[in-house]
């Protein structure tokens, strides 16, 4: 349910469960941190994106009741991202809601298909976000527009997340891999050590 691509320095990670919304199951998440962590020797553009309509709908609800919601798996898979030595791609092909905000937040450039949205319902689930997500959406939005999501529930819609700056740009479906790859041409030609040194320096 989570395939590898990889071509070259290049790889593309793929939630493919298109018929449960890409929900994240135990086994799938392992599987994504085992992968960023890899990813960290061996390739120089890491791309996450969906099967079907959804990029994904966060943990699958059976899981989080078994305590996948609470699990430290999460943090783990989003800090792998972080600290991802080159460029991190979040190509969103659709919705991105609950648990999966957090490895979207830990990638350097979200780039959506237009209609894709993005919630956060921690709030009305009664779970609490995982610890480095609010600090991230506050960084990228600001303290009053993460708060409207994480506390409020707002569903933020594909103008909104581009206005506010959780989406960095937005394509047509059809497009998204294309925009996505263009963006990653450069990062793939440079030197490791060049690239890497440029992301150290726009980290705050």
């Amino acid at each position: 349910m989570i395939d590898l691509t990889k071509d070259g320095k290049l790889w593309t990670v793929t939630l493919n469960r298109p018929d449960k919304a890409n929900a994240l199951t135990a086994e799938m998440l392992t599987e994504l941190a085992r992968i960023a962590e890899a990813a960290h020797d061996e390739a120089r553009v890491l791309i996450l994106t969906g099967a079907g309509k959804v990029f994904s709908a966060g943990a699958d609800l059976e899981a989080a009741r078994a305590g996948l919601a609470t699990s430290a798996v999460w943090e783990r898979l989003s800090s792998a991202i972080a600290t991802f030595p080159g460029l991190s791609i979040a190509a969103l092909n659709g919705t991105v809601a609950g648990g999966a905000m957090g490895m979207v937040l830990a990638c350097d450039l979200r780039i959506a298909a237009n209609g894709a949205k993005a919630f956060y319902p921690v709030m009305k689930l009664g779970f609490l976000p995982q610890p480095s997500d609010p600090k991230r959406l506050t960084q990228l939005m600001g303290p009053a527009r993460a708060k409207l999501i994480l506390m409020g529930g707002h569903k933020v819609t594909t103008d909104e997340a581009l206005s506010w700056g959780l989406f960095d740009q937005i394509a047509d479906p059809d497009a998204l891999m294309a925009r996505t790859l263009d963006l990653a041409a450069d990062t793939l030609a440079a030197d490791y050590v060049h690239a890497a040194t440029i992301k150290g320096m726009c980290r705050v």
